[in-house]
């Protein structure tokens, strides 16, 4: 029944399906081999981190040596030391957000430093709306005379950072995102680009704990990594899934034919259509059909004159 699969038409589509498994394969294989490495990789900056947060403070010139440098991938949280004094005047509340799923604010206060420039420093969070603290006076002051304050260096915020604020709506001593950028404009010193998470506030200041650094997280690509992956061994499995359709479509077909069964006579040679129907030239029920040119009148007209003909022919006779 199934020697037709030796034909060349039916060797290629085989062989067609059996390249194209291993291909789907090798595919989803390495989709989920970079899935995999993205998760290690997620893993290991993880670790660093960790161990960055750990290590022993260094002096903020080892970070930032100036105003205008950015902040390394590897000193996202590390632990920095600066001495200056607090900037008590131009301490600015950032409203919307959150810690442990509670609502609050960032409490920051510039660092001025002994090269006049100024470190932004998160003191710590508070709980509760900004405006009201700020309408009740309940902020905890900052202290003052000369500091040294140890936190961990944060990167400038963006529009995609949790909570921030860029409609230019919030009212005086408010900001809405934490960045150079941002804060150049309503501080009258050079501003660095980094800010950073104080490791000890004064209660009731609460810690705010250092952000992970961007794109070190298990990204949106990851997880299409992960869906590619799915994909192609779908695929694989469907291309099996349709030779077995095809073929086993083709040993019917072939069976039927065997059996006298054609796809333009569904119902055998004794069906309706068949020549042995009801209607077929074999009933003798059905009547002859009219020739070509004659008119149903002139049929009975020629009998009856065929018929007179023949009576008075018998009534000479």
């Amino acid at each position: 029944m199934y020697r037709f699969l030796l034909t060349p038409r039916w060797l290629a589509v085989t062989l067609l399906a059996l390249l194209a498994v291993p291909v789907c394969v090798f595919m989803g294989s390495w989709q989920l081999s970079r899935f995999d490495t993205r998760v290690d990789q997620h893993k290991h900056a993880e670790h660093d981190q960790q161990r960055t947060a750990e290590a022993a403070p260094v002096p903020l010139s080892r970070v930032l040596p100036k105003t205008g440098s950015v902040v390394g991938s590897d000193d996202s949280g590390r632990i920095v030391s600066a001495t200056g004094h607090y900037d008590t005047a131009h301490q600015l509340l950032v409203p919307n957000r959150l810690l442990d799923n509670h609502d609050g604010f960032y409490v920051l206060t510039p660092l001025r430093l002994s090269n006049g420039a100024v470190l932004p420093v998160v003191r710590g969070w508070l709980p509760g709306k900004a405006d009201d603290a700020a309408r009740a006076g309940t902020v905890p002051a900052a202290p003052t005379g000369t500091v040294t304050v140890t936190g961990a260096v944060q990167y400038p915020e963006t529009t995609d950072t949790t909570g921030v604020d860029v409609s230019g709506a919030l009212p005086p001593g408010q900001l809405g995102i934490i960045s150079g950028a941002s804060l150049v404009n309503v501080l009258p010193y050079p501003v660095y680009g980094g800010w950073i998470t104080a490791n000890h506030p004064a209660k009731p200041l609460v810690a705010v704990p250092p952000a992970a650094p961007p794109n070190s997280g298990l990204d949106l690509k990851a997880f299409q990594n992960l869906g590619y992956t799915g994909q192609w061994f779908v695929f694989a499995g469907f291309a099996v899934f349709m030779w077995f359709r095809f073929v086993r479509r083709e040993a019917e077909a072939r069976a039927d034919a065997a059996l006298g069964i054609l796809p333009d006579q569904p119902d055998g040679p004794d069906g309706p259509g068949g020549s042995g129907g009801p209607d077929g030239p074999g009933d003798p029920a059905a009547p002859d059909p009219p020739l070509a040119g004659d008119e149903p009148g002139e049929q009975d007209t020629e009998g009856a004159r065929e018929t007179a003909s023949a009576g008075s022919a018998a009534h000479v006779a």
